[in-house]
């Protein structure tokens, strides 16, 4: 069986699916490795490593499509690479099937079997091959970094001889993986930290990390999905939320936003009028910007200003560090692949969760319960 490692073609994208480190693994399984020229430059990784690592370069991005049984990306090839992929092949990504129903379509006119990293899901036994968390908890770490270099402020209290600098104040919005390492970063960094999130069973992680919890009483009884992630909430608790928050982000020095709901815009946390009620040097920093971001005020993909407070919303977060983030993400799909690899070949076992969840088509059908029943 080839396994063939193209190189990623969307915007921002410095990620490789397959380090070296994982074609040696990989190839103890029994599979021959082809990797498109030029794969893992963008993350440090070169041509020659792999070579070292026992696979095989191509040069030519279609023989290496056509000839290939299992494709190995990051994000979800465009329909041109599909087509060129032949009928039955394997592909493993990031797809998020519920905002792209007409790529998922697609695939199954080609009769690719698709694996979706995105929707693995987050039991115990997926931990290892958890593609989400991986890089939610890149994004977390990165994002308190770039509040802390875009403040015109100290992040610790520092004493010298001219006197005391108190610490920057931090608020994370959502303590989910990201938000949790945000925490823990802009701990390290020696800021004085608040932490938010509509999960009440998040408050002993965010205190254990250091930081305070701040508490908004609502009436929901369940605001966690099955699948460990916020649900959304009705307009009413949105607004004693958003009271709530509006009195934390006007005395903040940093805000670092990471709410986000599976198949959703992302939800709004952070309003006009509160940006507006922010000291002039503040910080935003919006995780959510690709999926429309959690402030009102959020530009995509842009550094902005708002009356003197920076609005930071890169896309691609995890692609700032993208020498860890393929190392990671190279080991998640080795993780998958130790579940499907019997005796060198690919074995869909629908009986096990993993599999059935993380199946997006095969044989030309939907099979993800996770697609089916939220599509």
């Amino acid at each position: 069986m080839i396994v063939g490692v193209c190189k990623e073609t969307k915007q921002n994208e410095k990620r490789v699916a397959l380090t070296p480190e994982g074609t040696e693994k990989l190839l103890s399984l029994g599979f021959d490795i082809t990797v498109e020229s030029g794969a893992g430059a963008h993350s440090s990784y070169t041509d020659q490593s792999y070579e070292e690592a026992g696979a095989a370069i191509e040069q030519n991005r279609e023989e290496l499509l056509k000839k290939c049984d299992l494709l190995l990306a990051v994000q979800a090839p465009d329909e041109k690479t599909i087509n060129s992929m032949k009928s039955g092949a394997v592909l493993i990504s990031f797809i998020w099937p519920l905002q792209n129903s007409d790529y998922v379509e697609h695939l199954k006119k080609q009769n690719i079997t698709a694996l979706a990293m995105d929707t693995i899901p987050r039991i115990s036994r997926a931990q290892t091959m958890d593609a989400l968390s991986t890089m939610s908890n890149i994004a977390g770490y990165k994002a308190a970094l770039l509040g802390a270099n875009q403040l015109d402020k100290y992040m610790p209290m520092m004493m010298t001889a001219a006197g005391t600098i108190p610490p920057a104040k931090v608020l994370v919005l959502g303590a989910g993986v990201a938000g949790l390492q945000a925490i823990a970063t802009a701990k390290r960094l020696g800021a004085v930290v608040e932490a938010f999130d509509i999960r009440p069973v998040v408050k002993e992680q965010v205190e254990s990390l250091g930081a305070t919890f701040v508490e908004v009483p609502i009436e929901e009884e369940e605001t966690e999905s099955k699948g460990g992630y916020a649900k959304e909430l009705t307009e009413r608790n949105k607004q004693k939320q958003r009271e709530v928050i509006h009195q934390h982000v006007k005395k903040s020095d940093i805000v670092i936003t990471t709410a986000l709901i599976p198949g959703k815009p992302a939800p709004l946390l952070v309003t006009k009028a509160m940006v507006e009620d922010m000291a002039p040097g503040s910080v935003v920093v919006d995780i959510a910007a690709e999926q429309g971001g959690n402030c009102e005020v959020t530009k995509p993909g842009k550094t902005s200003d708002h009356r003197g407070v920076s609005i930071v919303a890169p896309l691609n977060i995890p692609s700032l560090l993208a020498f860890h983030a393929s190392k990671l993400y190279s080991k998640n799909i080795l993780s998958l692949l130790n579940l499907l690899v019997d005796d060198g070949q690919l074995t869909f076992d629908f009986e096990d969760d993993i599999i059935l969840n993380a199946t997006v088509t095969h044989n030309g059908d939907i099979v993800s319960p996770f697609v089916k029943d939220n599509s």
